[in-house]
Parts: structure tokens; C-alpha cells; sequence
């Protein structure tokens, strides 16, 4: 699929301290892209991501949404995964998707490990329902699968990391490990033991688009929060 000419300005719904909408931020200043943003708060009055006219644009009532005008009409994509996937074609270089088959499919494995087999499972809505509904420590309840997600993550990345999760370019597993990570110090996750994934973190935050898409960096972030 082809950039769409001119190129549609983009609109990011998202929120500062959401690894999902992270994810998306890295992508957009991995290319270079410049967008609009459009803080979303989660927390604020039982969370903006409820009220009728943010579930008009995104019906899962999540962050982040990533909106543009195409042909005359508002269109928009939710989920960063699909996200991320839009703006590697739009945007292709440089790419975060390898272009080898195999290590493509590699760079996908790594990041559903995450989206899909670990950061659902500690999401706000998540652990309200097991705190409030089950009674449950919600937060041992998230140490518990974010620990085991990344630790299937590191055997994984082990096979093929050079300098990042897929050889030495960043790729879309690294765009969702890094915030994974960071949701796992919030969680107190004990990361010794997956020291290839601290090293790797560290090689992605010595890069600018890591650094200035961090969560501490938002126009919407609470000092101390």
C-alpha cells in the first residue's frame, strides 16, 4: 500500500502512561512522522476512554486511536498493532517489519507475545475486575503474567538478537518490548533474570525516538503518578 498523497495528517488519541499508545508514539517518531496529540485520560472521571463521543471513534473504549482524513472522509485505526502495521506501509522506511519472511514472522511472534499473551492481562480494566469483582490482588495477579510473558519473550529473542529483539535494527518487537518493560517496574517485576531483555532496552533508549515518546515526556503526564 502506498503513502496516500498528500500525506493525511494524523491525529493520535492516546495516553501518556499507556504501553499500548506507546508503542504507537515510538513508530510515528521512528519514521519521523509528526502527528497531532490528543491526550485521552484513563483515570479521570471513571476514564474519558468511556464517554459516547470517545467510543464513537474507537468502540473498545481503548487507547490509542490514530485518526486521518483520506478522500475526503475521517477515517481511523485502533489497536497499535494495526497502527504500527499502517504506518510501515505508508511510511516504509525505515521499516519495522524485516523484510525476510521468516524473520518477519519472528519480529510478529515477539510482539503478540506481548500484545496478545501478556499486556492484556494487566490492563486497567483487567485488574479493576479482578480487585473489585474477585476480590483478588490485582497486583500479584499482573506480576504473575507479565513475569511469565517476558520470560517466554527472552527465550525467544535469545534464537535471533544482535544489538536488538531481531538482529541489530530496531523492529517491531523492540517498539513493544520497551514499554512492556516499563509497566513491569510499575508491576515491581523482578527483571534480573532477563538480563538480554534489559540490555536490549537499553540499546532502544539510547535512540531519540524512544527517549521522546517516553511516558515521563507527554504533554499529559503526572509528575509522580
Amino acid at each position: 500500500m502506498s503513502a496516500p498523497e498528500p500525506r493525511p495528517a494524523l491525529t493520535l488519541y492516546n495516553y501518556w502512561r499507556s504501553s499500548c499508545s506507546w508503542r504507537a508514539r515510538i513508530a510515528l517518531a521512528h519514521k519521523g512522522v509528526a502527528y497531532a496529540y490528543q491526550p485521552v485520560n484513563l483515570l479521570r472521571d471513571g476514564g474519558e476512554q468511556l464517554r459516547d463521543d470517545y467510543r464513537a471513534k474507537n468502540p473498545m473504549a481503548q487507547v490509542p486511536t490514530l485518526e486521518f482524513e483520506q478522500g475526503g472522509a475521517v477515517r481511523r485505526v485502533s489497536q497499535s498493532m494495526a497502527i504500527i502495521e499502517l504506518l510501515d506501509d505508508w511510511f516504509p522506511a525505515p521499516p519495522l517489519l524485516p523484510a525476510d519472511p521468516y524473520l518477519r514472522a519472528k519480529a510478529r511472534q515477539l510482539a503478540e507475545t506481548i500484545n496478545a499473551g501478556t499486556q492484556p492481562l494487566q490492563n486497567t480494566g483487567v485488574l479493576r475486575y479482578v480487585k473489585d469483582e474477585l476480590g483478588r490482588d490485582e497486583m500479584a495477579f499482573a506480576r504473575r503474567f507479565v513475569a511469565a510473558g517476558l520470560a517466554a519473550f527472552q527465550a525467544t529473542a535469545g534464537e535471533l538478537a544482535g544489538k536488538f529483539c531481531v538482529g541489530d535494527q530496531v523492529t517491531v518487537a523492540d517498539v513493544l518490548l520497551v514499554p512492556q518493560l516499563y509497566n513491569a517496574r510499575r508491576l515491581a517485576v523482578d527483571l534480573a533474570p532477563l538480563s538480554l531483555l534489559t540490555r536490549i532496552e537499553a540499546a532502544c533508549m539510547a535512540l531519540p525516538a524512544f527517549q521522546t515518546t517516553h511516558p515521563d515526556r507527554q504533554m499529559d503526564a503526572v509528575a509522580g503518578a
